[in-house]
């Protein structure tokens, strides 16, 4: 496949991203891996895979850590594009796949391309791999870039650029980079409009022992009211984004505000929506149309770009897996969000003009709550993790470059699972009921 023709320019207008569109074309005429970052809406996403297929023969990967973030990511990119989704742009998601044999821009979540890879190690036909949202260090993101690591020993010819909001830049580009010479770091920053700070913080606990309180989502629903009335009479055409832990409260909170009888626009964005709903939320809305309330996961914070947010509600918030020690398995918790996550989430306000977050916390909870994600694989199961490792020929992940180690504890504990399932032999290679077992993307229990 002969590189692609997009015309950047019509594709980047009004994207921040543009002006570093040169910057990022000097980086790989002399590496064949990059490093991105950029605050989240800026334009990353959409502008760096047509931008690397205009200069790499072959089909290019990008990489979502989330089904909903793959298909707007498309969509938008076909949208601009003037082309048909599925043709020049496409995307593969489990149970779903809109890509064909022309398509020169395939969206994907990580894990389709891992078993992707087990199946072609080689990735024919693939000029280059875009993985983004590095910095949620999600586990099949992190494989990923052991994995790619050493397929670019292979094939010299093959581009990677890894790209995030926030993270550890440098260490990022040793990974990927040589012994000798990391990768090329291309940091976009762009001057930040004013944001306003407020604290509300809840009279009743946010969590118990069952989880978020129903106190608590009052409090949310309530004070989203109340600010959304206030920032309407000042900026009609205002919309409201509140980050919520997951599905379930996003639900509760958009019924309470539904109740209070205002005439808002809510809307839910999350993951378990359809995608035409999802669509719609991202499209932004009319001058005639109300003002919205959008209630969204953690989906928003830097997947998504939701157009016309001048206010950000946050619940300060995160759900996320976590390995249950007494079953072996993976849950998962809801407990304070990283602060770098508030701060991301808060940006979603002035990505337009001057915004606000309002911080459903106190002052003191809030730095006292982490600084940054904890990797994935320092707190999951690794099960599904050690078996993919295992038919890729890299037991525990031995001779790749990894962002950091799987921890040798919970490392020991998913090999004696794998054995005990009889998916590997005693030397840690996969079976054929493991490799089997691997092609299933769910636990191998």
């Amino acid at each position: 496949m002969t590189p692609a023709v997009f015309d950047l320019a019509t594709i980047g207008a009004g994207l921040s991203f543009a002006a570093a569109v040169d910057e990022v074309s000097a980086a790989l005429d002399t590496s064949g891996s990059v490093v991105v970052t950029a605050p989240p809406g800026t334009g990353k996403t959409t502008l760096v895979p047509p931008l690397v297929a205009s200069r790499r023969s072959g089909r290019v990967i990008v990489t979502q850590p989330r089904r909903v973030a793959a298909r707007a990511a498309a969509r938008r990119l076909a949208h601009l594009d003037g082309s048909p989704l599925g043709a020049r742009v496409g995307f593969s998601v489990r149970g779903e796949r809109t890509a064909g044999p022309e398509t020169q821009v395939e969206f994907v979540t990580a894990g389709v391309l891992l078993r992707r890879m087990l199946d072609d190690p080689g990735l024919d036909g693939v000029g280059a791999v875009i993985i983004d949202e590095v910095h949620e260090r999600a586990l099949e993101t992190d494989l990923l870039i052991g994995l790619l690591s050493e397929v670019r020993q292979l094939r010299d010819d093959l581009v990677v650029v890894a790209m995030s909001a926030t993270l550890d830049a440098e260490r990022l580009a040793a990974v990927l980079g040589t012994e000798e010479t990391p990768a090329p770091i291309v940091d976009h920053d762009v001057p930040a409009f004013p944001l306003a700070e407020r604290w509300a913080p809840s009279p009743v606990p946010r969590l118990d022992e069952r989880g978020v309180t129903w106190g608590f989502l009052d409090h949310v629903a309530a004070v989203t009211v109340s600010a959304a009335r206030d920032l309407v009479r000042e900026k009609p055409d205002a919309d409201v984004l509140v980050f919520a832990p997951g599905a379930r409260e996003v639900a509760e909170i958009a019924r309470r505000v539904r109740d209070a009888g205002d005439r808002f626009d809510v809307r839910e964005l999350h993951g378990r929506i359809p995608p035409a709903e999802q669509d719609a939320v991202i499209r932004g809305r009319t001058p005639q149309d109300r003002p919205r309330i959008i209630i969204t996961t953690s989906l928003a914070e830097s997947s998504l770009t939701v157009p016309g947010v001048r206010l950000v509600v946050d619940t300060c918030l995160s759900r996320y897996p976590q390995r249950d020690a007494a079953r072996g398995m993976t849950g998962l918790v809801t407990s304070a969000a990283p602060r770098s996550s508030c701060v991301q989430r808060a940006g979603r306000a002035t990505r337009q003009g001057p915004g606000a977050v309002i911080r459903c916390v106190d002052e003191r909870s809030y730095a006292a709550a982490p600084a940054r994600p904890v990797p994935e694989l320092a707190v999951v199961d690794l099960a599904d993790a050690a078996l993919l490792l295992a038919c890729w020929g890299a037991p525990g992940g031995n001779g790749l470059r990894m962002i950091d180690p799987l921890p040798a504890a919970h490392l020991a504990d998913a090999i004696a699972v794998l054995h005990g399932l009889g998916a590997i032999d005693d030397e840690g290679r996969a079976t054929a009921e493991g490799r089997a077992l691997a092609g299933i993307p769910t636990d191998p229990r």
